[in-house]
């Protein structure tokens, strides 16, 4: 085995971790490959004989690639489609997906993602570091340009946001019944029955092909589902699939993807629904195949 072979066997030891990572920070699973990449290319250019504790290392990497990415997407707010929201990782019904296990190790479920993008840039990568990754904020600060006592501060900031993310009830089983009852209400037409099974507070973003609408409320929830009828119409179509591990469907329509559905189910009610519906993004988020 020659160099180069040893440091790519090195380095996809550590690919898993460096892809978690960049997820988190930047809630686009093509920018996370695209980060992953432009960290082994730096990898490659230094050599192993530079290194001294790989895997240390090739954080603070992609760390920084992820962190040059979110900067340069803040400088194009201004952009037409506006915000996004972020990709859902989408696998089969009993989870068996080492690789995207390993994605969503310590759960990241899109309600916190959705919080994520809110943050600024460095906030962001001293939390996801820090809190995630258990990255040691002496560390943090060279990244951000900060001293370690700010990039705590910064760390402290982005915590008390995410505090609010609405995190799902664990058990699997619960979240699928309620989102079960969720489409029987929609089917039946059952506005009380809708608004009993959502959280009061309850939000739905729909991320279609112009941008991102979004609804809060139970009542003005149950309102648009069942103005738009989209639920009903499609229940027929929906497969029970894990979106960022929790309940959700993927919708089908021709043998196509037609839209991604996640479920935020907490405390035996649904407190956030996102819906993708983009057909450039479905096509790729790597959908597993109908029936899978």
């Amino acid at each position: 085995m020659d160099e180069r072979d040893w440091l790519a066997e090195r380095f996809q030891a550590h690919r898993p971790r460096l892809r978690a990572v960049a997820y988190r920070m930047l809630g686009s699973l093509a920018e996370a490959d695209d980060a992953v990449q432009g960290t082994w290319l730096r990898l490659s250019r230094a050599g192993p004989g530079e290194v001294r504790n790989l895997g240390g290392w090739l954080t603070t990497l992609v760390a920084r690639e992820c962190l040059d990415m979110l900067r340069a997407r803040t400088a194009r707010r201004e952009e037409p489609l506006g915000p996004r929201l972020p990709d859902p990782v989408v696998s089969r019904p009993d989870g068996d997906d080492p690789e995207q296990q390993a994605l969503l190790a310590e759960g990241v479920g899109l309600a916190l993602l959705v919080v994520l993008d809110t943050l600024a840039p460095a906030e962001r990568l001293a939390f996801v570091l820090h809190d995630m990754f258990a990255v040691p904020f002496e560390e943090i600060g060279p990244i951000v340009g900060r001293s370690a006592a700010a990039a705590k501060m910064l760390a402290s900031r982005a915590r008390r946001r995410v505090h609010g993310a609405a995190v799902p009830d664990a058990d699997l089983a619960r979240q699928r019944e309620v989102v079960e009852a969720f489409f029987a209400a929609a089917r039946e037409g059952d506005f009380a029955a809708l608004v009993a099974l959502l959280d009061p507070g309850a939000v739905a973003r729909v991320d279609g092909a112009a941008g991102i609408s979004v609804v809060r409320g139970a009542a003005a929830v149950a309102g648009q589902v069942l103005a738009t009828g989209g639920f009903a119409r499609f229940a027929r179509m929906a497969r029970p699939a894990l979106v960022n591990g929790a309940a959700g469907v993927v919708i089908t329509a021709g043998g196509r993807p037609f839209a991604v559905v996640g479920f935020t189910v907490r405390q035996g009610k649904i407190a956030e629904i996102d819906i993708i519906g983009d057909p450039a993004r479905l096509r790729r988020l790597g959908l597993p195949a109908p029936g899978g």
